[in-house]
């Protein structure tokens, strides 16, 4: 038994930082920092080990303490420079996602429609012998939540192995613009910044998201200046008030797209008032346009001149007309990017990557940033935040997407081919030229029937959740149901909206019980080692991806040898002798994730996206690539990328160098994209405009945080936030529960009026984490033509009141555990 001490330490952190989190509690996250790690208490059985949190892409370290083999504390680690020992109401509790009472813990088999036990060698017969008869139809489907192994051993299994591209992460469903945008603009995906940039700007913009529930550690980092007596001007740019706004100096209400529209205002005032940087510009960028026809990320050359007539247009009086923020507001923002004596820290998050328009506004952002030369110090940058854990080390870096490969290297160019098929020892010709689906397509072709040109017939999902995630999902998942022909293989830790459909359930081990690596928001790589054991026969997702590659070679699959006849996934110890890992007995005979890293290691330098050795990351709390290696033999990772006082790839003599420029001159692109509408408006059917996101409490689709009793009494349902003008015209009240519908189908939701997020009248908000509530039903796959990411936060709906008689008995029970019962109705 644990001493009274020892117990009060456990509970004292997450009880701290959940007590503010009541529901209606409209005040800002609370974080608190815990003791040093030489401080936390041990003896007695209790050991403490390192781990980044399981949740966001922030890439939070915490120190987990485990005893009997249980996880039993977490504490903020003061060690790690991304938190320095702050961690949010989730990372709190992030232990607890571990010990669900409905732990998935043996392989099911659906049998005459029921799901039925079978063993591991069943379940891995099964899915081989699919793969093996139909290849070119199986698919595979993961996230952002896969450790840069895992996706690195589905990413050689698919395009080295099988020859087919049908991989995709759902980061396609949150990150992609992102990555097009930096692409587009600097020839290399990930920010040139770090999170230093929000020690010391002097101006925040909050591009569309709000960083103060969905990146509370990093928001407090600024906010905490202000407590300290320095000055930090924060900028909302937003469709609806949210606990960002709250602590904003200015908050700017937009339109829906009107992102675009502001972006574009500003740079026409750059240039009209003459207070551009023409120096950077003139040393350091190009202007770009797209193509008049079939446009690309490279784009077409336009002179300065004729950047200065596209934009021309767009005066302050358009764009308060296009995006609703008053024209004197975008003149403010055109005086602080042409002010050279303050630092400007841009953030975005999925507004500006869930969108029609999402590279082009993410290119539009970083071109503000590059015109105005708020760029390359410390202080001054433009960044996207990541909402994984892992979306930027195994998505965007390993290249777990359906057109590209590892270290930055795409399928379409025949020297990536030729370079990935050297390092992973397979035959020539063996990695396909023809991108696979994206993640819309992929979900697409699987729920059209075989007759009708679905030519996906099996697929394999792990760490995600597409049946709560998709957008459309009546015609992009839940249509899989009367399709015998079709199978769906999920990977799970829980049941969920997606382990309803599947054909074939694998029970997943999670986080510290196996080891793993993530790749973080700002280029960080961390790592950390299984602490406990997985209940059952759960098993980690990599051995899995191996342990159906080693059937298939069974099998004689040819694409499961390399050249020299071995394994693809073949590890041998000192003496050359293959080491069975393939058994999961045989598993952790060895570090199956150190050996694929080291593999992996050699595409970094392809890109200047240079990673340690493996042991490096043991010893830190993560490194931020570029790690150059010293003369002492010592480790260097990179702050700010492109910039000459700390990158150590910009040429000697250079101030910048943008060495992957996609115009081979070292420059960075200025582009220009005319303002599009939305793909879909409001009008007299569907009068109002819907937007979905997340809350604080509960991380995407709640699959582990609704498992965390605080938590999810914190936050026990979805909602829908309405104005409360809207809600007086239509005679509803404060938890009514009303139908959201669309084009495409409805949700049912109590209502929340004047709540923690205040929408404009003619708009209403929905966050997804509810798999009771799929609002998801609604949402559409209008999606950019660049990034193929789609639109979630901008569809038509109309919003019906239900009545009472007609409300099930859940739907009632809800309302009573509804946050929004907590307010009184508004008169």
């Amino acid at each position: 038994m644990m001493d009274t001490k020892r117990r009060s330490f456990l509970k004292s952190a997450a009880l701290a930082a959940a007590g503010s989190m009541v529901a209606g509690d409209t005040s800002l996250p609370v974080v608190h920092a815990d003791q040093a790690v030489g401080d936390l208490p041990g003896g007695d059985g209790l050991n403490w080990n390192k781990a980044p949190c399981r949740f966001c892409g922030t890439g939070c370290h915490v120190q987990v303490g485990v005893e009997d083999g249980r996880v039993v504390a977490i504490a903020g680690d003061k060690a790690a420079d991304v938190n320095k020992g702050l961690l949010c109401v989730k990372g709190y509790h992030v232990g607890g996602i571990l010990y669900g009472s409905d732990r998935l813990t043996k392989p099911l088999l659906r049998k005459d429609g029921e799901l039925t036990e079978i063993s591991w060698d069943e379940a891995i017969e099964t899915i081989a012998k699919r793969i093996f008869d139909s290849p070119d139809t199986f698919a595979f489907y993961g996230s952002g939540q896969w450790t840069i192994p895992e996706g690195y051993a589905a990413q050689k299994f698919m395009k080295g192995g099988l020859g087919n591209n049908h991989i995709d992460p759902n980061a396609r469903l949150c990150m992609a613009s992102a990555v097009t945008g930096f692409i587009a603009t600097y020839g290399v995906d990930e920010p040139a910044g770090c999170y230093q940039d929000l020690d010391e700007c002097d101006v925040l913009i909050t591009w569309g998201n709000n960083p103060a529930e969905m990146h509370p550690v990093l928001f407090s980092r600024v906010t905490d200046r202000r407590s300290r007596g320095q000055q930090v001007r924060i900028i909302d740019i937003g469709t609806r008030r949210t606990r960002t706004t709250d602590a904003a100096s200015d908050y700017l209400e937009m339109k829906p797209h009107g992102d675009v529209a502001i972006a574009l205002g500003i740079m026409h005032l750059l240039i009209e008032n003459d207070n551009y940087d023409k120096s950077f510009v003139g040393k350091h960028c190009n202007f770009r346009g797209a193509e008049a026809e079939n446009p690309t990320l490279q784009g077409e050359a336009i002179s300065e001149d004729d950047f200065r007539k596209s934009i021309a247009k767009y005066t302050p009086e358009l764009v308060e007309e296009l995006s609703g923020v008053p024209a004197d507001k975008i003149r403010m923002l055109a005086d602080l990017f042409g002010n050279h004596d303050i630092r400007i820290t841009s953030l975005w998050c999925m507004g500006m990557n869930q969108h029609t328009m999402g590279t082009a506004i993410n290119s539009l952002v970083h071109g503000v940033h590059l015109l105005s030369g708020h760029f390359g110090r410390p202080g001054d940058a433009p960044t996207s935040l990541t909402g994984q854990p892992s979306a930027c080390g195994t998505v965007r870096e390993v290249g777990t997407l359906a057109h590209a490969l590892p270290g930055g290297r795409v399928v379409a160019k025949p020297e990536h081919r030729q370079q990935s098929e050297e390092y992973w020892n397979v035959r020539e010709g063996s990695i396909s030229e023809v991108p696979g689906y994206h993640t819309v397509k992929m979900f697409d072709q699987f729920t059209r029937p075989t007759s009708e040109g679905g030519d996906i017939t099996t697929m394999l999902v792990q760490v995600t959740n597409p049946g709560q995630t998709l957008p459309n999902l009546n015609a992009l998942f839940n249509d899989k149901k009367d399709l015998d022909d079709k199978f769906l293989i999920v990977s799970e830790v829980y049941p969920t909206a997606t382990t309803l459909l599947a054909d074939l359930i694998l029970p997943a081990a999670l986080w510290v019980e196996k080891n793993g690596m993530f790749g973080n928001s700002e280029r960080r790589t961390q790592q950390w080692f299984k602490m406990v054991d997985p209940p059952g026969q759960a098993r980690d997702d990599c051995w899995m991806t191996i342990a159906i590659a080693h059937k298939l070679f069974e099998m004689g699959h040819e694409g499961m040898k390399d050249k020299d006849g071995d394994f693809i996934f073949a590890i041998k110890d000192d003496d050359g002798k293959e080491i069975p890992v393939w058994d999961f007995d045989h598993y952790y005979d060895t570090n199956v994730d150190k050996h694929l890293f080291e593999e992996y290691r050699q595409f970094t330098r392809m890109k200047h996206k240079n990673l340690a050795p493996y042991d490096e990351y043991v010893k830190a709390r993560g490194l931020r690539w570029p790690v150059v290696e010293q003369e002492d033999g010592s480790w260097r990772e990179t702050r700010f990328r492109f910039s000459a006082f700390d990158d150590p790839f910009v040429k000697e003599g250079q101030e910048f160098e943008f060495y992957h420029s996609s115009s081979d001159d070292g420059r960075a692109q200025i582009w220009f994209h005319d303002y599009q509408p939305p793909p879909e408006m409001p009008d007299d059917q569907y009068p109002m405009w819907l937007c979905t996101g997340r809350v604080l409490e509960h991380w995407h689709t709640g699959t582990m945080t609704r498992r965390v009793a605080p938590l999810n009494r914190a936050m026990p349902t979805a909602y829908v936030e309405m104005n409360m003008a809207d809600a007086k015209a239509a005679n509803i009240r404060q938890g009514e529960v009303v139908t959201i519908e669309s084009r495409r189908g409805t949700c049912d939701l109590p209502v929340w009026i004047d709540g923690r997020g205040r929408p404009p009248r003619g708009t209403v908000f929905v966050p997804f984490f509810d798999e009771t509530k799929l609002i998801n039903n609604c949402t559409l796959e209008a999606h950019d033509p660049f990034s193929k990411q789609p639109d979630y936060k901008k569809c038509a709906v109309r919003v019906v009141k239900k009545t009472t008689q007609s409300q099930s008995p859940a739907e009632k029970a809800a309302v009573k555990e509804s946050p929004a019962t907590t307010a009184e109705v508004p008169s």
